[in-house]
């Protein structure tokens, strides 16, 4: 699943972005059968900058967010955590806006602001009334230039980050399994590697890295710049052009990754822990994504995942829970936003004196079932319907469309293709679905993670 740290006014606030799984699977008119989602405007910058709109006049508010194609999973060997820190320092202020004045000067206009990092990109955003909007763009463009950073605001800022990851990781026994699997499920890629950091290497971060990063990826050339709310194309371009479009374009290196080996190995990951209330289970595989799609697996598995657990008539709810009672919860979650291999889980939590083994076995059955029966065509029409239907009321939404648009064309999606989503969806049929549970679930080289408390070693 995507992770996202984002640095909020307290500055030791991490969010996952389980949210965001639902950037692309949730936001498509009722008609499917028609392209358009979001119906954006876009131009692009004589920079190179790419420029989104998405016009909504019900209210005079825009979201402006600026997106940089450069996240976790872009840094340095034995820099972990970079991506994050530097976000945090992107606050710390440049000659014309100090330290601390760009939250404090949105704020006092009525707005909000906060940032955002996932292994994929970085994002900074700001929410204000149309009229403020100018402002906020005029000091965003100012810190992708001329960031000022000293030994007296970087190395307090780095006992922030590790403070966090205490309090975010550490200190949460959810989160640190999730922390251990994903590095289980990813052994040579860096999604493997959290976007935090390994502790060890952040305490050894330093200015000059953090300014080598910034250097390195924070470009027009290597950003986007998504509006959404009270404005039009024609409104915004000018000025884009004169608070972006001034700020020269730069070499921005490719992105090269290592690839992940083919592992054939089932792993497993336990966790003991005497913080924990309730245990649950969670198996990972590695999955397609928008991006890296070559048998065209990835709207059928969205279509599979709604199938699985899309509310109380899914399936692994209604059986494993309702009829079974041997689980309070249990769900298949899978997004398709990433620049290499997604990932698809599914897990559940026990009902109460139910031990994990039986718990795991009834978890291992549905998705067996599921693999060697196939869904019908039945349940692939109604969960169509059901991801149109409920997907009609996003667009209503002003930061909603804007993050979905800002994750998928920072991870190789078009526009062109954001846009045909429903039509994609329309299209899957109930072979495509089976075709990709095989694909995916049909494979032994998972990732089994168990979280339990300190008693009942028997389980």
């Amino acid at each position: 699943m995507p992770a996202v740290f984002s640095r909020c006014r307290a500055r030791l606030t991490g969010a996952a972005v389980g949210a965001f799984a639902l950037l692309l699977v949730g936001t498509a008119p009722a008609s499917a059968v028609e392209k358009g989602v979001f119906y954006p405007e876009s131009f692009t910058l004589s920079n190179g900058m790419q420029v989104v709109v998405i016009p909504n006049h019900r209210v005079p508010v825009v979201t402006h967010m600026v997106w940089y194609k450069v996240g976790a999973a872009d840094e340095p060997r034995g820099q972990s955590g970079i991506a994050h820190f530097l976000e945090h320092l992107m606050f710390k202020g440049t000659d014309a806006v100090p330290a601390g004045a760009f939250s404090r000067t949105v704020a006092k206009n009525g707005g909000r602001d906060n940032a955002f990092t996932s292994w994929d990109y970085t994002a900074y955003y700001q929410n204000v009334a149309r009229d403020r909007l100018e402002l906020v763009m005029r000091m965003e463009a100012d810190r992708m230039a001329n960031l000022k950073l000293t030994d007296a605001v970087v190395y307090p800022e780095r006992d922030v980050i590790i403070e966090e990851r205490r309090q975010r990781i550490e200190n949460e026994p959810a989160d640190r399994i999730g922390e251990q699997i994903q590095a289980t499920v990813f052994v040579h890629h860096p999604y493997g590697t959290p976007v935090i950091g390994w502790p060890q290497e952040m305490s050894r971060l330093t200015r000059e890295q953090a300014e080598a990063f910034y250097k390195t990826w924070y470009a027009p050339n290597n950003a986007v710049l998504v509006v959404s709310g009270d404005v039009s194309a024609e409104e915004l371009k000018p000025l884009a052009e004169r608070y972006y479009g001034v700020i020269p374009a730069r070499a921005v290196p490719e992105r090269t990754r290592v690839g992940e080996p083919p592992i054939a190995a089932a792993r497993r990951v336990e966790l003991r822990d005497a913080e924990v209330r309730q245990p649950s289970i969670r198996r990972i595989w590695t999955a397609p994504s928008y991006r890296v799609d070559p048998d065209k697996q990835a709207y059928a598995l969205q279509v599979l995942s709604e199938v699985m657990s899309g509310g109380p008539t899914s399936r692994l709810y209604r059986n494993l829970v309702v009829e079974q009672k041997v689980a309070t919860s249990a769900w298949l979650g899978y997004s398709p936003s990433a620049w290499d291999l997604a990932t698809l889980g599914a897990g559940a939590t026990p009902a109460t004196g139910v031990p994990m083994d039986k718990l795991e076995a009834a978890l291992a059955e549905e998705l067996r079932k599921v693999v060697q029966s196939g869904v019908t065509e039945e349940e692939v029409a109604t969960a169509k319907k059901r991801m149109l239907a409920e997907a009609a009321y996003a667009r209503d939404s002003l930061t909603g469309p804007a993050q979905a648009l800002g994750a998928a064309v920072t991870t190789g999606q078009s526009i062109d293709e954001v846009e045909e989503w429903p039509v994609r969806i329309d299209a899957v049929t109930a072979e495509q679905v089976n075709a990709a549970a095989r694909a995916v679930l049909g494979r032994e080289n998972h990732v089994t993670g168990l979280l339990l408390p300190l008693k009942d070693k028997e389980s």
